[in-house]
């Protein structure tokens, strides 16, 4: 298995943005609907801790996803992100999109996903995480897999090594000492 612990930290310390797949890596993939027919889904708050730390910190962070959901937008605008592209149904393209708009270049990108759509997009990032219950595909490729599943923490646990790598967490981490 290739843990996070066994990315090269030099990798780590260049990265500059974050783009992440939405549905199974911010959520667990599921897709509930109420009797109404509204859809719900669950966000993790320890993932969305760590994006605000990210971004505090100086990091970009953008989502990227193949769906369009009024609750995604709302979780992006929520947590004020900076970029939220949806029905991205073809990623390649609007991860390019997401470049210019980040202003960073493909080495400079960390890229965290869970299913084949999101395939082309790590293998082009300096850095491709899948999480912890990504399909084989998506874990063959990755260069480091989290312990943690898709929206139970796992985007927290690699922005934490992020953070740590780039010699950000300690400063952070000052204000709740």
């Amino acid at each position: 298995m290739k843990s996070l612990e066994n990315i090269f930290i030099e990798k780590l310390k260049n990265i500059k943005a974050i783009i992440t797949d939405v549905d199974g890596v911010l959520t667990d993939g599921s897709i509930n609907y109420t009797t109404g027919g509204e859809q719900i889904m669950k966000f993790n708050a320890q993932d969305g801790a760590g994006i605000r730390y990210w971004m505090n910190s100086g990091g970009k962070f953008a989502l990227l996803t193949g769906r369009s959901s009024a609750m995604v937008a709302k979780r992006a605008l929520e947590l004020d992100i900076d970029a939220c592209l949806m029905n991205a149904k073809d990623k390649p393209p609007f991860f390019d999109s997401l470049l210019c708009e980040l202003g960073v270049s493909a080495d400079e990108v960390l890229y965290i996903g869970d299913d084949w759509p999101d395939i082309p997009c790590m293998v082009r990032a300096g850095l491709g995480i899948a999480v912890a219950d990504a399909v084989g595909e998506v874990l063959d490729v990755a260069d480091g897999v989290t312990s943690r599943s898709g929206g139970c923490g796992a985007v927290r646990e690699v922005i934490t090594l992020l953070l740590n790598a780039q010699k950000r967490l300690d400063k952070l981490m000052e204000q709740y000492k």
